[in-house]
């Protein structure tokens, strides 16, 4: 018997969250450790992140759900250089591991909600696999900023997930702000995006996630900072959309509530 498709009723593109998991977050102050430059700090980092994270994401998604990218080969000239990626929100469970195997073998620093590095166990983690927390309050928000700055000018890239929240399997792109785009425009490097498609594989009636990559994007510097960020908005949000058009499947159906006969 055909299992009947999951429904979803949204009303708001950019406010409406659907992941299952509940959380309660931790506060991001002045007194949240964002990273340090130290020896210790380096070597919790390339232990979690290197020997343990990257290689068991990589296995994690080959097995689930038979995990491609597709041209990654655009990223080659950025061995080693830092650049601002951004990506669709689609999948809490993968979401997470994808970043890292895309900008492989650079280490990718994730801006991430609070509730990332809230968890009992894997909180206290998360932050040496690159987790970086939007901040709460001024304090918070410096050292933030002063964080970015610094992966930057190690060369390394950051990940940013405009839609902001999860919808989980979604086959089109929400029409996000261009706020975080004030990023590439200020430290004035490249941009990328991917983008998770949900493919039919051959031999099975699961679905298998093909990653798309795109860039790099600029900005154009014959506009005023606030136009050039809105261009490469839409340079990412249009790149974005094409890729959607590889989806073959629809796991979740979304429908506007007021379209819905309720």
């Amino acid at each position: 018997m055909k299992k009947e498709q999951k429904v979803i009723y949204y009303t708001d593109e950019l406010k409406n969250e659907f992941s299952t998991i509940e959380i309660t977050p931790r506060k991001i102050d002045g007194k949240y450790d964002y990273g340090k430059n130290n020896f210790k700090w380096k070597f919790l980092h390339w232990f979690w992140y290197t020997l343990t994270f990257r290689p068991v994401s990589g296995l994690v998604l080959k097995l689930a759900v038979h995990h491609k990218i597709i041209n990654k080969e655009v990223l080659k000239p950025y061995k080693h250089k830092a650049y601002f990626m951004y990506a669709n929100h689609t999948n809490a469970a993968c979401d997470p591991f994808i970043p890292a195997q895309v900008a492989k073998p650079n280490h990718i620093w994730v801006i991430v909600h609070p509730n990332n590095v809230s968890m009992p166990i894997l909180g206290r983690i998360n932050p040496y696999l690159g987790a970086l927390p939007l901040p709460d309050d001024f304090e918070a928000a410096k050292n933030f900023m002063n964080i970015i700055k610094m992966r930057i000018e190690q060369n390394h890239p950051v990940m940013i997930y405009p839609e902001a929240h999860i919808w989980p399997y979604y086959t089109k792109i929400r029409p996000f702000a261009e706020t975080s785009f004030r990023y590439p425009v200020q430290y004035d490097v490249p941009t990328f995006c991917f983008t998770n498609t949900y493919q039919k594989r051959r031999f099975s009636s699961k679905h298998r996630i093909v990653t798309y990559v795109d860039g790099p994007f600029f900005a154009d510097k014959s506009l005023s900072p606030k136009e050039q960020k809105m261009d490469l908005r839409n340079k990412v949000y249009n790149a974005m959309t094409e890729r959607t058009k590889n989806n073959n499947m629809e796991i979740i159906k979304y429908i506007k509530k007021e379209e819905s006969n309720d």
